[in-house]
């Protein structure tokens, strides 16, 4: 029988919880309901037989698109159960990047949470599938409930011969295309990378977590993994709204926060409103990733909430690879990302080609159990990873002399946004086609609420009026862009700076025009 610290799979994971601590409280939510170890896993279990009841086996591939609930960490662990290919969908995601992933997924299944705060995903999902050629998936609506069948019915479970290399999940992320890519991952990758964030953050039994960010995000097997392996329950958040969870937090005895760099500022905000007196009382430390953190914000925490903030480093297609810890010293919390976590092996790589030595800056490189084994497109997979197998990350760093990563810059043409990768070329593709817009360059710019914004400067068309922010807002809600990459910023100038040879925007030199000027949301246009 598996342990918590053994199990080759995440249902194994499941089950060896389930019998080290039956009665111990694995998920509750902001209603109160609360669910042991023991009912999440029989949960599950009837909820895989009503799955199978409907067709779902192994390997069948079912998207889903659902917020961050107890059915959604049910259905997913189900799913889990029966071997199924799962491709988890955020549920900010509309009809756009929904599309892209149903039509590269094919999937026989798309599950839904009916209506949910004001939107109608399943509307949302018929209309995406009412525009598919061929075979069209069923639309299940948990606004109806999950199914439910005897676990009686249910083949034995049986693990993959290798798990290294048996594809679980399908993650869509947009990199630097203009379309999404589909990140190929095994319950072996995720389990690592959830067991690297447990010994860096090195949490027990007593302590509580919590999960406001989207289950359906990478991040969210990676943190249920931790909750799993170390054996403490997680507070789940439906949609972020601060007072409102510093209440839940307080209500739970959470130990533990986090986010992106936007929720430490929310956190310290919240703070503000009780000065001298912590506004969590039973919190020991503040956890997250997904952006740039600036180096005074780690000293603000410390300072005004009395915790550490363990900033990590993570993506779609490596969940975790290092991660600040409450051991590591102010200075390594404040201007590093940690230290690698275990079994994540980290190369610089210079601008030659060469290894980099310590101290030297270069793209990073991993290798490690937690890397996932490429894209659903062959071509993707074959320039993600070097000749000597090191997946390139696109971002740049330092590996210090104590060991600590830290980040620097990145190759990628990409905007983290409180968290999520935008693409800019998506952007610029949908904007330059405005009437108004005569070329269009999207920037990130250091922003302290969201780690970067997105700002877009757009050299305007012969003979028309200036692009104002609303004509681009109402231009890109129309072409089903996702509300989140919408530029906050938007600049309109005579001509775009650009180099003398193939006349490439210069983009280095608006982020350095741009990020010198100051900017509310007042300036907008």
């Amino acid at each position: 029988m598996s342990t918590p610290e053994t199990a080759a799979t995440i249902w194994e994971l499941v089950e060896a919880r389930a019998v080290a601590s039956p009665d111990a409280i694995a998920l509750i939510d902001e209603s109160d309901t609360r669910i042991s170890c023991a009912e999440l896993r029989d949960e599950a279990l009837r909820t895989a037989a009503g799955l199978a009841e409907m067709g779902v086996g192994e390997n069948t591939p079912v998207t889903w698109q659902l917020p961050t609930t107890i059915d959604a960490i049910v259905i997913s662990l189900a799913l889990a159960r029966l071997g199924a290919l799962q491709n988890p969908i955020l549920h900010i995601y509309r009809e756009r990047e929904l599309g892209v992933a149903i039509r590269r997924t094919r999937p026989e299944l798309v599950i839904v949470p009916g209506e949910w705060m004001g939107t109608d995903f399943a509307a949302m999902a018929a209309g995406v599938i009412d525009s598919l050629d061929g075979a069209v998936p069923e639309v299940l609506n948990l606004a109806d409930g999950r199914p439910s069948g005897d676990p009686a019915t249910l083949s034995p479970f049986v693990a993959p011969a290798d798990p290294a290399t048996t594809v679980r999940w399908i993650y869509y992320t947009s990199g630097t295309t203009s379309e999404p890519k589909g990140v190929r991952h095994t319950d072996a990758t995720l389990l690592a990378g959830g067991r690297g964030l447990a010994a860096a953050v090195d949490l027990g039994p007593d302590d509580v977590g919590s999960m406001a960010f989207p289950y359906a995000h990478i991040a969210g097997p990676d943190y249920l993994i931790m909750c799993l392996h170390s054996g403490f329950p997680v507070v789940l958040i439906e949609a972020f709204n601060p007072p409102k969870a510093v209440e839940t937090y307080n209500r739970f005895g959470v130990t533990m926060i986090g986010g992106s760099t936007a929720f430490y500022q929310m956190f310290l905000a919240e703070q503000a409103k009780t000065p001298g007196e912590k506004f969590i009382p039973t919190l020991k430390l503040i956890s997250g990733g997904g952006a740039p953190k600036p180096p005074e914000l780690a000293a603000r925490i410390r300072d005004e909430i009395g915790v550490p903030v363990c900033h990590g480093y993570g993506m779609t297609e490596v969940p975790m690879i290092s991660q600040g810890s409450p051991r590591d010293t102010e200075e390594q919390l404040a201007n590093t990302e940690g230290a690698p976590v275990p079994g994540c092996e980290v190369r610089i790589v210079t601008e030659g080609g060469d290894v980099a030595p310590a101290g030297a800056e270069g793209e990073v490189r991993l290798k490690g159990p937690m890397v996932c084994l490429g894209y659903t497109d062959d071509e993707a997979t074959a320039a993600a990873f070097d000749d000597d197998g090191w997946f390139r990350t696109g971002d740049l760093g330092v590996l210090r002399p104590d060991g600590h990563l830290a980040l620097t810059g990145r190759l990628k043409d990409v905007i983290i946004r409180k968290g999520e990768n935008i693409s800019a070329k998506e952007v610029e593709d949908l904007l330059f086609t405005h009437p108004k817009v005569g070329d269009v360059a999207v920037i990130g710019l250091p922003d302290e609420d969201r780690g970067e914004r997105v700002a877009a400067i757009v050299e305007r068309a012969d003979g028309t009026d200036d692009l104002t922010f609303a004509e681009m807002s109402a231009h890109l809600n129309a072409a089903g862009l996702m509300t989140r990459k919408i530029p906050e910023q938007l600049e309109v100038i005579d001509a775009l700076p650009r180099n003398e040879t193939l006349r490439k925007v210069l983009k280095f030199k608006l982020r350095e025009a741009y990020a010198k000027e100051p900017w509310t949301p007042a300036r907008r246009q």
